[in-house]
């Protein structure tokens, strides 16, 4: 019973495109900017900000720490 439930099941990813997606452009980055800024998501516009800025893949971003940035009373550098 449970093999036929299974076989009936659609993939999640039919149909989508799948791969490397085509960069932004300067002015979707700047859109979006606008839009995180006015709808005073701050945690998302510099997450957004931080990606973009220090070309970070998404897994390494998720992994970043508030150490690996700061360092006492001062930024760290790259």
């Amino acid at each position: 019973m449970e093999s036929d439930v299974l076989r009936t099941r659609r993939p999640w990813n039919k149909g989508v495109l799948i791969g490397q997606k085509r960069p932004l452009q300067p002015k979707n980055v700047w859109s979006i900017r606008v839009r995180l800024g006015m709808s005073g998501a701050t945690r998302e516009l510099a997450l957004f900000n931080l990606a973009i800025d220090s070309k970070l893949r998404a897994c390494d971003l998720v992994r970043l720490r508030v150490d690996d940035l700061w360092s006492g009373s001062a930024i760290e550098d790259r």
